[in-house]
């Protein structure tokens, strides 16, 4: 068989396995050679902690030179000032910024709907819903004089003005935005795409990248053609910090907090120079305190709570069984009114628990004032029963004679520790002997008959 018959045979055999392997995706594009999507989550209050981290994403993907950030949004809302953080870090963008609000039964309530409007390109998943921007301070029902009627609309319309600026600048329904802070609406995800509030809805991210991909968005940096189909997801995690301190940002855990503390600081005091509750409440105290930065805390109910704490302490030395009475009815209300979901710089949808739920609050209200009182108890038993240690507590003690013990002196060993001993009559070495009086740091003993 000649040169050119043995080529033709090798491409006849080469062409078909090349053919397979570009089939079966053997030689597809390389991941090297896939765009790269950043991906973040902002799930649960908008606070400080999830501020700083949006807010870095958006840094971090500007520095890899990622085709877009991918941001998954569930919140019920949260702090204004961490909002207004994100959104500026959203506008400001040098890469486009893409929401998707999912997965089915998630939302983007109150000030989501802000972080939502600030987004290049926005997604909801079926079964979402956005909207209730309204300000929390116009919601509480109260008498418009009583509760600041010119505040509640200066508010009001400074939100609204915000929500239209964002809608405006990234092309949506203005009149929507001023509309869901206004009247507080909120709309299910298909109606959100009929009324230009998110550009569709998408099942999942990867259907959202999908959709996306080869639209043109406005950045900083001017016109961006999207390439996000089958690109390659980076997550990017919060760091210790900003998960630490979002996941204190819970009125519940702050509420419990400061329950730990008090327990520390009374097994400390009823047990001096264990140490480790002491510090166990220390650590508590400091945790409740930087927790409550980031959540709108009423100053009055957590005075209620250090004044309760106080009274379940007093309890402890007293033992009326009122100061713990008391003491658990004050840890009851500063529960209830630890936090305070009417703070104008507060963004919550209505309909989300912002707040302690009243079943934690009246059990570990009622464990805690119950442990005071136990604790009372026993104090109360130790202060009849007879002193044991010292000096006090030597007489009736038995012990064994070192040496020869008569009314000239000796020693004996009780209770661990070598006493000079005297007695009325003598006592051989080794003899079992039982302590009548202390004289100073003599003991008068006495041989025990058996």
């Amino acid at each position: 068989m000649n040169s050119g018959t043995r080529m033709a045979w090798r491409r006849a055999r080469v062409l078909p396995l090349l053919g397979l392997m570009l089939a079966s995706g053997v030689l597809a594009e390389s991941p090297r050679d896939r765009p790269i999507v950043s991906r973040c989550v902002l799930e649960g209050i908008v606070d400080a902690g999830s501020g700083a981290y949006l807010t870095e994403c958006v840094r971090k993907a500007e520095e890899a030179g990622h085709a877009a950030l991918l941001v998954r949004v569930d919140t019920p809302g949260g702090s204004l000032e961490s909002t207004r953080a994100i959104v500026r870090a959203f506008l400001a963008s040098r890469v486009p910024v893409l929401v998707w609000v999912g997965p089915s039964g998630a939302r983007a309530g109150s000030a989501g709907v802000f972080v939502t409007l600030a987004s290049h390109l926005a997604a909801m998943a079926p079964g979402t819903n956005i909207g209730a921007a309204h300000p929390v301070l116009g919601l509480t029902g109260e008498d418009p004089q009583q509760a600041g009627e010119a505040m509640a609309r200066k508010i009001e319309n400074d939100t609204a003005a915000f929500a239209e600026s964002i809608a405006r600048q990234r092309g949506r329904n203005a009149e929507w935005a001023a509309t869901a802070v206004r009247e507080s609406v909120s709309v299910p995800a298909d109606r959100a795409v009929e009324l230009h509030v998110v550009e569709t809805v998408a099942s999942s991210e990867e259907a959202f990248l999908a959709w996306a991909d080869g639209r043109r968005v406005e950045t900083a940096d001017g016109p961006r053609q999207l390439a996000t189909r089958e690109a390659q997801v980076v997550e990017l995690s919060p760091s210790l910090s900003q998960r630490l301190l979002h996941g204190l940002a819970e009125p519940a855990i702050v509420y419990m907090l400061f329950l730990v503390a008090a327990l520390g600081l009374m097994v400390e005091l009823t047990h001096p120079g264990v140490f480790a509750p002491g510090l166990i409440s220390i650590v508590a105290f400091v945790l409740a305190l930087l927790a409550s930065s980031a959540l709108p805390v009423r100053t009055g109910a957590v005075l209620l709570l250090f004044l309760g704490i106080g009274m379940l302490i007093a309890e402890i030395f007293v033992t009326s069984g009122l100061l713990g009475a008391g003491g658990a009815l004050l840890l009851i209300l500063g529960g209830v009114l630890l936090v305070d979901r009417f703070d104008p710089e507060w963004f919550v949808d209505p309909s989300s628990r912002a707040s302690v739920p009243l079943p934690l609050v009246l059990p570990t209200a009622i464990v805690v004032a119950g442990f005071a009182v136990f604790l009372a108890f026993r104090s109360a038993q130790t202060r009849h029963l007879p002193q044991l240690a010292g000096d006090a507590g030597l007489p009736g003690e038995r012990g064994t004679t070192l040496g020869p013990v008569s009314s000239e002196g000796g020693e004996v060993f009780v209770h661990g520790e070598r006493w000079r001993a005297v007695s009325a009559s003598p006592i051989q070495a080794g003899t079992p002997v039982v302590v009548r009086r202390v004289e100073g740091l003599t003991l008068y003993v006495d041989e025990v008959k058996t």
